[in-house]
């Protein structure tokens, strides 16, 4: 089934179900938070967007065209369009969740330091260095 296919039942049943009898509601903030918090569930899972992509909720409501529960009909284009323009792909903390070394480490034992010498010749002299 395509995207807009999946759309459309989604508008028909779960809406449908979600707002079932809500013109007699007088809906308080946190029951609207809940609706839009379903409603970018499904939109998230139908484009295949998981929330480490970052993405932001008004970037996925402008992909699919639809509207926040609780706003009903009310758009802004242009709105969208603008605040959405920065992908994330080049945000620190994503490149470095993805970053990959390149190469191989050295095999076998690990050089000696400059610093592990002298701490072998002052214990030959009963010298303690500082730790520091």
């Amino acid at each position: 089934m395509n995207k807009e296919t999946k759309l459309r039942i989604h508008n028909i049943t779960a809406k449908a179900a979600l707002k079932f009898g809500s013109e007699d509601w007088v809906l308080k903030k946190r029951e609207e938070q809940r609706l839009d918090a379903a409603q970018i569930k499904f939109l998230r899972h139908l484009l295949g967007i998981t929330k480490l992509d970052k993405e932001k909720n008004k970037c996925i409501r402008g992909k699919n065209g639809s509207t926040e529960h609780s706003k009903g009909n009310k758009t802004v284009p242009g709105k969208v369009a603008t605040t959405c323009t920065d992908d994330g792909h080049n945000r620190i903390p994503k490149q470095a969740l993805q970053y990959k070394p390149k190469g191989r480490r050295n095999t076998g034992r690990p050089r000696k330091r400059w610093r592990d010498q002298l701490h072998l010749e002052d214990q030959g002299t009963g010298n303690t260095p500082n730790p520091s």
